[in-house]
């Protein structure tokens, strides 16, 4: 099953932190999504600090597209707010509607995913026992 994975893995991938194994594993079985969201938050950084081959390899990973249905992420908001989620933002509305999309298990580092998760029916990558042994 492809995997979105979001922002905050690949800043702590880039940073040599606690992804790596899981994520080297996802791009090895080219198992990763990317979209232009999370493209837009990483590359102008990327750029700052010179980092063109990266730039360039992460606009070769697997990119579904985004088709942003605004009915459905006011519905997704809607359903975040009557549920007491009141700090979620659009960003990770859109994340969460392009899995849901492209059947992709979302793979991040930011809470809001898992408070997320039951309410609008996501699929996480979260431990070692959702990876492992894929391919």
């Amino acid at each position: 099953m492809p995997v979105l994975v979001d922002t905050s893995v690949w800043i702590e991938y880039f940073r040599k932190g606690e992804t790596g194994e899981i994520l080297d594993f996802l791009i090895e079985e080219n198992l990763v999504f990317i979209n232009d969201l999370i493209l837009a938050e990483l590359v102008p950084y990327l750029r700052v600090r010179r980092q063109d081959r990266v730039v360039e390899l992460l606009h070769h990973l697997n990119n579904p597209g985004l088709e942003i249905d605004w009915k459905e992420i006011i519905d997704f908001q809607y359903l975040c707010l009557h549920n007491g989620l009141n700090g979620i933002g659009t960003p990770d509305l859109i994340i969460a509607q392009n899995a849901k999309q492209h059947d992709c298990e979302i793979y991040s580092l930011d809470g809001h995913f898992r408070l997320m998760k039951d309410i609008l029916g996501l699929r996480l990558t979260e431990d070692n026992k959702s990876w492992k042994g894929r391919s």
